[in-house]
């Protein structure tokens, strides 16, 4: 069979996907974090790996992107809490093989892994359905500039890090709000962080 490494911060979720890897007859290879993942990756012999979404520092989601701009012949599976179509959206962009949800059935995670390792592709049928009737209507910039206003930095302070005018972000703010129908910009990072489009 294949040789998984599996990515998460979680001490019990790793054991139960070690768990599930072992009973499906591959070999798994524990990480808690990306910059792990990545040392295993180095030292070779991975065909396939299951990643969390959100960990502290860089998420799965940078992993998958890292892999893709590397051209790296492994495909990475995104097994997550997080059910929201802006999420499998950009998980897809970054070309992952397969996005479940962490409470998916076992027999699903390796029906998953076993049509991925083939070179085909698994996803959450329903979050399938919602990614593509809830499309993303931000730009990059306007995504940027609104993770800073939610961090809580004024037009002049995201200026500054962007090395725009205060008038540039003023005007990505208001697009941002207006292409998200809120009355201001805190209200607009929340929706699109509910989303999954930050």
């Amino acid at each position: 069979m294949a040789t998984i490494l599996y990515v998460d911060d979680e001490p019990a979720v790793g054991m139960i996907l070690e768990d599930t890897l072992e009973k499906a007859g591959h070999t798994p290879v524990g990480a808690t974090n990306v910059p792990q993942a990545l040392q295993a990756l180095q030292r070779g012999g991975v065909d396939l790996i299951i990643s969390d979404y959100r960990m502290p520092g860089l998420t799965g989601l940078e992993l998958a992107l890292r892999i893709q701009r590397q051209e790296l012949p492994i495909k990475v599976v995104i097994v997550t809490t997080f059910a929201r179509s802006g999420f499998l959206r950009r998980a897809l962009e970054a070309g992952v093989g397969g996005y479940l949800l962490k409470d998916a059935p076992a027999e699903q995670l390796a029906e998953a892994l076993r049509k991925v390792h083939r070179g085909g592709r698994a996803i959450d049928p329903q979050l399938a359905v919602e990614a593509w009737s809830d499309a993303d209507p931000l730009n990059d910039r306007e995504r940027q500039i609104l993770r800073f206003a939610g961090e809580g930095l004024s037009a002049g302070e995201i200026a500054e890090r962007l090395t725009l005018s205060q008038g540039t972000v003023r005007n990505y703010l208001s697009e941002a709000i207006g292409k998200l129908g809120v009355g201001n910009r805190i209200e607009a990072y929340r929706l699109a962080r509910q989303k999954g489009w930050l």
